[in-house]
C-alpha cells in the first residue's frame, strides 16, 4: 500500500471540538479573512494554509460564523499549535539565515551561536502562538505549524 504524508488539518482559530459537525461550509469566514489564509480543505471544510501568510487573530472569522462552529470565550487561545522548524533549514547546513526571527513578533525564535560559527534557530514554545508568519518568510520550506498535543505555560 502506497500513500503520502499528510499534515494535520489546522482549522480556523477558535475552532470548536464538534467544528465538523457544527461548520455548514458557507464559506462566510474564507471572505472574511483579511489575510487570505483560509482555503476550503477535505470536504468543503475550512483549513489554514500559510504559504501565503500568517493569521493575525482578527477574529473576522468568528464574526461571520453563524452556526457557532468558531467561537472565542474569554481567555482562550486560538489554538494550540507551534511552529516547528525542520532538520533541512539553511543554518543548520551552514547557512546564514534568519529569515524566521525576522518575521517573528512574539519573538519565540531565537538565534544562539554555534561551534559552526552559524547562528541556530531556537524556538520556546511558551512564547510562539503558531500564528504562520514564520512558514512563508521560510526559503526553504522547512517550517511548519502544528499541533503538539500539550499547552506550554
Amino acid at each position: 500500500m502506497t500513500g503520502r504524508f499528510r499534515e494535520a488539518t489546522i482549522r480556523p482559530p477558535w475552532a470548536t471540538d464538534k467544528f465538523t459537525d457544527q461548520c455548514t461550509r458557507c464559506g462566510d469566514c474564507l471572505k472574511a479573512c483579511p489575510e487570505k489564509i483560509l482555503i476550503p480543505g477535505s470536504g468543503g471544510f475550512p483549513e489554514v494554509n500559510f504559504s501565503s501568510g500568517e493569521c493575525t487573530f482578527c477574529e473576522a472569522c468568528v464574526d461571520v460564523c453563524q452556526e457557532a462552529a468558531l467561537v472565542k470565550q474569554p481567555e482562550q487561545k486560538p489554538w494550540l499549535h507551534y511552529a516547528k522548524i525542520g532538520e533541512d533549514c539553511l543554518p543548520r547546513r551552514g547557512v546564514i539565515c534568519r529569515s524566521c526571527s525576522e518575521c517573528c513578533e512574539s519573538a519565540a525564535i531565537q538565534f544562539s551561536w554555534a561551534e559552526s560559527g552559524v547562528a541556530l534557530p531556537q524556538l520556546d514554545p511558551s512564547l510562539c502562538n503558531g500564528c504562520g508568519a514564520c512558514v512563508s518568510a521560510c526559503p526553504v520550506n522547512v517550517i511548519t505549524i502544528s499541533s503538539q498535543g500539550v499547552e506550554h505555560e
